[in-house]
């Protein structure tokens, strides 16, 4: 499918089918959602797969919305925290690949003062940041779903604390957005969009 097909298909599906979806799918979800790009190359999301039905149950102890649960898989989707640990290994990396040529990160020191500003921040300002890296994986997901049959929904209507402890995450894991997928059992309508003049503040 055309990227911009695929973008103008996706939908919020709320109704799904109660046909499983095949491993070899999830897969490919999940290697969408890994070659997403995120600041620093930090890669922060994490994902807990819930595909039986008794532990997609659970769910209903941390989201009112019903559909969610209903879904074949859901994915949990989370952040590492413990990424900032690893800033610098990310840093070689992204040097040993050039990734920085001709600008003025080049020599490193740029880096390593942003890294040191970065690790003295509010632990609410990293988990923004990192949460921000997260969600583009997350759209590359909802994405390549349209692109396989599949709809999917972003949540983010549920209890943090209460999915953390049904999942049994620890504390370097936090919860982002629940994503139900599955085949849609709903063919919605396109959703209204504000006008490109709305868009646009200015071209300066």
């Amino acid at each position: 499918m055309e990227l911009l097909r695929t973008i103008q298909s996706r939908r919020s599906i709320r109704k799904f089918k109660s046909d499983p979806v095949p491993d070899s799918f999830i897969q490919e979800l999940l290697e969408a959602a890994r070659l997403a790009p995120s600041g620093s190359n930090l890669q922060p999301a994490r994902y807990v797969v819930i595909k039986s039905e008794k532990e997609r149950a659970k769910l209903k102890e941390c989201t009112p919305l019903p559909f969610v649960v209903n879904a074949p898989v859901v994915f949990a989707c989370c952040i590492d925290k413990g990424v900032m640990d690893n800033s610098k290994e990310r840093y070689k990396e992204l040097m040993e690949a050039d990734a920085f040529a001709d600008t003025p990160l080049a020599d490193g020191a740029m880096i390593e003062a942003y890294a040191r500003r970065r690790k003295s921040l509010d632990p609410a300002v990293i988990r923004a940041y990192l949460a921000l890296n997260a969600a583009i994986a997350i759209e590359h997901i909802a994405l390549r779903a349209v692109d396989l049959g599949l709809g999917s929904c972003w949540i983010m209507m549920f209890d943090n604390e209460k999915t953390r402890r049904i999942l049994e995450l620890d504390d370097r894991y936090d919860v982002v957005a629940l994503l139900p997928v599955g085949y849609p059992d709903q063919s919605p309508a396109a959703r209204p969009r504000v006008p490109m003049a709305e868009l646009v503040i200015k071209e300066i």
